[in-house]
């Protein structure tokens, strides 16, 4: 199963879209399954359910600080090359979905609002929308945010 396969199958059996993203580079870059289904639960939703920053593109920035991240006595050239990296994963998300917050991604309906979480069920945005922003996710880092460097940790 690859990693988009792995993303979408944990999103479709419960686990946000947070948790789904993280979840199929973990293990690679040295956290646990379970580590990683615990850190990104509070991120799932934009936030906790508060549809800030999709979830999917938290997932992602975790992947990114693990693979990339500065450390205890590294260099500070690698927390540069990290928000580097980060601008460009935003500037394409927003390119193939025309934001990163999750509400605008949503079209303005509120999760937490029972008559408007009704339309998104109806409307089936969890599958529609939200699956296809946890693939995107996952692309992004496989196809461009990740390739270009060589690092100890392979995705």
């Amino acid at each position: 199963m690859d990693k988009t396969e792995k993303a979408l199958d944990y999103f479709r059996n419960s686990y946000n879209c947070s948790q789904s993203v993280l979840v199929s580079f973990g293990e690679e870059l040295g956290l646990s399954e379970d580590d990683c289904l615990k850190i990104a639960t509070a991120f799932g939703g934009g936030m906790g359910r508060q549809q800030y920053i999709c979830g999917t593109v938290t997932g992602a920035l975790m992947v990114l600080g693990l693979k990339y991240g500065k450390g205890l006595n590294d260099p500070e050239e690698k927390k540069k090359n990290t928000y580097r990296i980060t601008k460009e994963f935003f500037d394409e998300f927003k390119r193939l979905n025309g934001s990163v917050n999750c509400l605008d991604l949503l079209d303005g309906l509120d999760m937490n609002n029972p008559a408007d979480h009704k339309k998104i069920v109806e409307q089936n945005y969890f599958k529609i929308r939200c699956e296809k922003y946890v693939a995107d996710a996952v692309n992004i880092l496989l196809k461009s945010a990740v390739k270009d460097l060589n690092s100890r940790r392979k995705l």
